[in-house]
């Protein structure tokens, strides 16, 4: 059976954000990163569309590229998890993949590799996330060991910033300084900027940009709108009014009876839910666009149903009227602030099957 709840990607907004991306980020090549099914846009619509636009894209793992590999996808393709064993490390020989090494049994594994394909490597360095990378006291020695293997045509270096999209983080000083220690008196290409950091810490451009959140129009920063840099959303989430409900002050609404009207109220329910992705915390007054304006969410969210109370409108709410709860006109952010989340799973979650 259709689900009414529905999910509108718009390519030419992707392209107006990719042109933001590249105002900001001087003459640096740039990494589309495309992994989680393109933040739930649809991987392979992405790819597709910006595999021209872009210098690369990047997966998470190798499962991913593979799946872009099949689908005639032939750009560079960065695997930010590199390959987990030696099964995987032929599937980046095969599939002419970038693997980022991150530990030092990743190395081990392509000094015992006997082939005649060469592949180009990423050495990833831990300035201060403390998730994947070689120690800073450590990359010295691995970039030697890695430019002296014959399996290696190229090598570059990459780091990730644990809170860039909080300004006033000290760390992200600390890491851009380490950072700028590994590359003191190296001739080797680097990567250094995700969305956040691309748009707040210029200093971090190296070479190669990776641009995610806001390629796809979202703001990673939570006092900013995607509006502030000039984004436009790619997806919007749709659905439709399935009935009116007229209800008296004082009565309460859905699940845990955690609304009551303060007054006699007319109700929408909505066709989407939990099921379909859509946050199941998002709290009362949550905005939900009907008919151009702005109506609050009434009630806990069902699984396939929310409640939006639609007194307030000039024009009355009707059954078929179209309901956006984000998108071009409604701001995931605001939508996931006031969902005590990020818009990243947002984005992930109601897109989970593009």
């Amino acid at each position: 059976m259709k689900r009414s709840a529905r999910i509108e990607i718009n390519l030419e907004a992707l392209s107006h954000n990719l042109s933001v991306v590249r105002s900001f980020s001087q003459s640096a090549k740039i990494i589309a990163v495309v992994k989680a099914n393109a933040y739930g846009h649809g991987m392979l619509t992405i790819a597709r569309h910006l595999q021209d636009k872009v210098d690369a894209l990047a997966v998470a793992c190798v499962d991913e590229a593979k799946m872009l590999r099949e689908s005639n996808i032939d750009c560079c393709i960065v695997v930010l998890q590199g390959f987990h064993d030696q099964q995987q490390l032929e599937q980046c020989l095969a599939l002419n993949l970038e693997p980022v090494c991150h530990q030092h049994w990743q190395v081990d594994l392509l000094a015992q590799q006997s082939s005649d394909t060469q592949i180009n490597v990423w050495l990833k360095i831990d300035t201060g996330m403390n998730r994947l990378g070689i120690a800073v006291e450590d990359s010295a020695e691995l970039q030697q060991r890695l430019q002296a293997l014959s399996i290696v045509n190229e090598l570059k270096l990459m780091t990730h910033f644990a809170n860039a999209d909080d300004k006033t983080a000290n760390s992200n000083q600390r890491q851009l300084d380490a950072f700028n220690s590994v590359l003191e008196g190296s001739a080797l290409e680097a990567s250094m900027s995700n969305s956040a950091a691309i748009l707040s810490i210029p200093g971090s451009i190296k070479d190669w940009v990776r641009p995610g959140l806001m390629l796809y129009g979202v703001s990673p920063f939570p006092a900013q709108s995607a509006a502030d840099f000039g984004l436009r959303p790619v997806m919007t989430l749709k659905s439709h009014i399935i009935a009116i409900k007229t209800v008296a002050a004082g009565d309460s609404i859905g699940y845990g009876s955690c609304w009551s009207s303060q007054r006699e109220s007319q109700i929408a329910v909505v066709a989407i839910g939990y099921g379909d992705g859509y946050p199941r915390h998002a709290s009362n007054d949550t905005p939900v666009k009907i008919n151009g304006h702005i109506c609050p969410l009434a009630g806990r969210v069902s699984m396939d149903m929310i409640t939006v109370d639609v007194t307030d409108l000039a024009n009355p709410a009707d059954v078929g009227d179209e309901v956006e709860l984000w998108g071009e006109g409604l701001d995931v952010g605001e939508v996931a602030c006031n969902s005590s989340t990020i818009a990243y799973e947002l984005l992930c979650n109601t897109g989970k099957d593009q």
